[in-house]
């Protein structure tokens, strides 16, 4: 009579063997850190901004967005008339 079968053993160190491989693949995952990286073109955007910060334009640009939220800025009918009017020619003129 077998007591012992070789085959058991065998699965018994598989077993072993596969929680050895998991502590080491946790202790890794801890050691890593997380990196961030910026591409060149985000870099180049932030520079862009940088240099063409304009103190004038930013004051406008306020000075329009409380005149819109409170109400009151006013359309110039007469300026938007003039920068579409070549728009609709042409098209006008394609047709």
């Amino acid at each position: 009579m077998k007591i012992n079968e070789t085959g058991r053993v065998g699965a018994i160190n598989n077993y072993q063997r596969q929680i050895e491989s998991q502590r080491k693949d946790t202790d890794s995952k801890a050691r890593r850190k997380d990196e961030v990286s910026i591409s060149a073109e985000a870099k180049e955007l932030l520079k862009a901004q940088e240099v063409g910060f304009n103190p004038e334009r930013a004051e406008r640009i306020e000075d329009l967005k409380s005149q819109v939220t409170s109400g009151t800025y006013h359309v110039e009918t007469g300026k938007i008339a003039d920068k579409l009017a070549p728009y609709f020619k042409s098209f006008l003129n394609e047709k």
